[in-house]
């Protein structure tokens, strides 16, 4: 059940970070990281790594992307 929780949040935290991969709405990326995070903890806790696994890779996209803009754009 916490591993589907953790996909879902994934998943919500996705929509978010796709659209902010566009110049000038990286800031979207800052509003996405708190949810990715409650995600991995969300997938720690269960006993499957699928959706700790899909949470980090996502978090992992918004990262390079605010590195890349300077942690703004």
């Amino acid at each position: 059940m916490l591993n589907i929780l953790a996909i879902l949040t994934g998943l919500v935290s996705l929509i978010i970070v796709i659209p902010a991969q566009i110049p000038l709405l990286g800031w979207a990326n800052w509003f996405a990281l708190p949810l990715i995070v409650i995600g991995i903890v969300i997938g720690q806790l269960s006993s499957s790594n699928a959706g700790r696994n899909f949470c980090l890779v996502v978090f992992l996209i918004a990262v390079v992307r605010l590195s890349l803009g300077g942690g703004v754009l």
